[in-house]
């Protein structure tokens, strides 16, 4: 009987890492059918990190290990990612991805600033709200960073970065020792 339940929780257990994986791993995927990224409109809506409903800045500035850098209005980290086209006014971060990588959503086309300097805009997010763009890039936070400061997805795959207040890409490495192996 012991050997039974022993190979159950063993299988369990084996099954959740996979699917934790395979969730992960859509994120960093080429393009494709079933990578986790889908032409806009063909996944189900995602959660998003809307910021806009308590009245603030729906984007502002935050110090991090990478310096100061765009938080959404709760202070998490915003980040870009480098299979959207700049000013393609879409996003292809879908189903799995949108799971992982939540939109920074505003309720107005000219969502409330304070300190970023590069040009803010929005789009129609996957999710048919409107997802916060800077300098022509949807943004995004990352579902593994709950704290202000946290940057764990710097550098994810590759292809996922932190942005600077100018609307750049910040590619250097995070000194967060508990990266989990996703920076660069």
């Amino acid at each position: 009987m012991r050997t039974t339940t022993a190979r159950i929780r063993i299988a369990a257990l084996t099954a959740g890492a996979a699917a934790a994986l395979l969730a992960l791993a859509a994120c960093s995927s080429g393009g494709g059918a079933g990578t986790g990224y889908s032409a806009p409109g063909n996944s189900s809506p995602s959660a998003s990190s809307s910021s806009a409903a308590s009245g603030g800045a729906v984007l502002k500035t935050g110090s991090t290990s990478l310096g100061t850098v765009v938080v959404d209005g709760k202070g998490l980290t915003a980040y870009v990612f480098d299979k959207d086209t700049a000013n393609s006014g879409k996003s292809v971060c879908t189903g799995a991805c949108a799971a992982q990588w939540p939109a920074i959503d505003a309720t107005s086309d000219h969502p409330t600033v304070t300190g970023v300097s590069g040009k803010v805009g929005t789009i129609t997010g996957v999710d048919g709200k409107k997802q916060v763009t800077l300098d022509g890039r949807p943004l995004y936070t990352f579902a593994q960073d709950t704290s202000t400061g946290d940057v764990t997805g710097q550098g994810f795959a590759g292809i996922w970065w932190v942005v600077g207040p100018d609307g750049t890409k910040i590619m250097s490495a995070s000194s967060s020792s508990s990266s989990g192996g996703y920076t660069k």
